[in-house]
């Protein structure tokens, strides 16, 4: 009887060193160009900007993370996201330096090309890896660094399943992407019958010259999803600075307001509205204007939310 004990107890303490070790087991995702490996999950992340911190969020990592970077010095916190990181702090009002991040013991830095990141800057994966912290870039910025498809909203999706890979909470990343795509069938369901798509122009900000998402935006994707067209589409950028000239020949039916910093959204309005040159575009003509604000147009759990909110104002017979 013994015997029997000691095997049974043999066998239980194997299965658990097993399933010890499967737990464990290195974790490689790709990062844009390059594949990242993670021993084990991190336990001292740092997200940059609004909408990648609210991925965090929407995984409830904020058990893992020392903080943020990069958002009062641009942009305000709303009261979702602000009740969302509670007691974090924000380690530097804009991007962070290498002793920002090594001052907070950072093991993981969430950020992407223009999101908290530029091209031969002073924090890169390449600057941060001799200390020891692991990046991931968001998907959407990585035609900084390659050449890469025009965005979907899957770009978002692979970001969300990444991080759960990453920090090991696979099924609950799984599920809220699942959530995603059932809420975007639905929408696509209700204009499938839309033959035309709406010409739609983003504004972020600028007078002299417009600042638009061009081709490689995720504007570009949300757009599309909710029935539209990107008019700035020939346009090989993410986020880049443009001429009116195009902005009138193209005739946008629709603008979408980008709404943050000092300027706001109506003033931005306000400006199209009153200037004469562009008296003769159909959205002004229309006054179809449609403002999301930042945390929607950039890559984050809120974009699907903002594609209903866009087939409403393009197709509104169809939602």
């Amino acid at each position: 009887m013994s015997f029997r004990m000691s095997l049974s107890a043999t066998a239980f303490i194997f299965g658990t060193l097993f399933t010890g070790v499967a737990f464990a087991e290195p974790v490689t995702v790709r990062s844009c160009n390059r594949d990242v490996t993670f021993d084990k999950a991190p336990e001292h992340a740092v997200s940059n900007d609004v909408n990648l911190t609210e991925m965090m969020l929407a995984l409830k990592l904020q058990d893992r993370m020392v903080g943020y970077t990069g958002v009062s010095g641009w942009k305000t916190l709303d009261e979702k996201l602000r009740n969302g990181i509670k007691e974090l702090p924000e380690l530097s009002p804009k991007y962070p330096t290498k002793e920002v991040l090594l001052g907070a013991n950072a093991d993981f830095y969430f950020g992407g090309w223009n999101y908290g990141m530029k091209v031969g800057g002073e924090v890169t994966p390449e600057t941060l890896a001799p200390f020891g912290i692991k990046v991931y870039e968001l998907t959407e910025s990585c035609i900084f660094v390659m050449q890469k498809n025009k965005p979907t909203m899957d770009d978002m999706f692979v970001d969300l399943l990444n991080l759960g890979r990453i920090f090991r909470v696979e099924d609950r990343a799984e599920a809220l992407v699942a959530g995603y795509r059932r809420q975007l069938g639905d929408i696509e369901s209700k204009i499938s019958h839309v033959d035309k798509p709406t010409r739609v122009f983003v504004y972020d900000s600028g007078e002299e010259k417009p600042f638009t998402s061009g081709r490689y935006g995720i504007p570009t994707a949300m757009i599309e999803a909710a029935g539209g067209t990107n008019i700035m589409d020939d346009v090989a950028k993410s986020w880049t600075e443009v001429s009116w000239e195009p902005v009138i020949e193209k005739n946008p039916e629709v603008i979408v307001i980008v709404d943050y910093g000092e300027v706001t959204a109506a003033q931005k309005i306000a400006f199209l509205k009153n200037n004469p040159a562009f008296k003769h575009i159909d959205a002004v003509k229309n006054d179809r204007f449609v403002v999301l604000p930042y945390v929607e147009a950039t890559p984050g759990p809120r974009n699907i939310e903002a594609i209903a909110t866009l087939a409403k104002a393009f197709h509104p017979e169809a939602m």
